[in-house]
């Protein structure tokens, strides 16, 4: 009999696992936007999750303290035009305490100056993609990469 309690119990916690799965992959998505469907991530691409702990600038951001660049753009560095805009931005697409997930480059997960590269997802938005789409961002392809900047346009 013991056995049989145990058994229902496990079924009854794997289902409760299931649904509690199910809503937190849905709630990864804004039904309402108008977000292409090739901008929109799973869970399955993220390789990491955390928090937005600060925006460096339109494409170096922190999660979890751990600074991430933006793998395959390049935005306006402090004193040039547009860095102002391309930093606000990022900013309202992964504001300071939102949740971001990495994709990590495969090829090259850090860079010269030791920052993570990775494609940031916040809100399941692809945030490299969007800076690019909407002007506050050029490509900046560096080999080896997973990633093709060039398929975001």
């Amino acid at each position: 009999m013991r056995f049989i309690h145990t058994l229902i119990l496990v079924a009854i916690a794997f289902i409760a696992g299931v649904i509690v799965g199910a809503l937190g992959v849905l709630s990864l998505f804004d039904v309402g936007s108008s977000t292409q469907a090739s901008q929109v991530a799973t869970l399955d691409n993220y390789e990491y999750v955390g928090t937005v702990t600060r925006i460096i600038d339109g494409d170096t951001i922190e999660v979890d303290g751990i600074r991430v660049r933006l793998v395959g753009i390049d935005t306006p560095e402090r004193g040039e035009p547009g860095f102002k805009e391309a930093t606000e931005f990022t900013a309202s697409l992964c504001s300071v305490g939102s949740t971001a997930g990495l994709d990590i480059d495969d090829l090259e997960p850090k860079d010269k100056y030791g920052r993570t590269l990775a494609v940031v997802y916040c809100n399941g938005v692809n945030v490299n993609a969007e800076l690019l789409r909407q002007g506050y961002a050029e490509v900046l392809y560096i080999p080896p990469s997973e990633f093709d900047p060039y398929s975001w346009l």
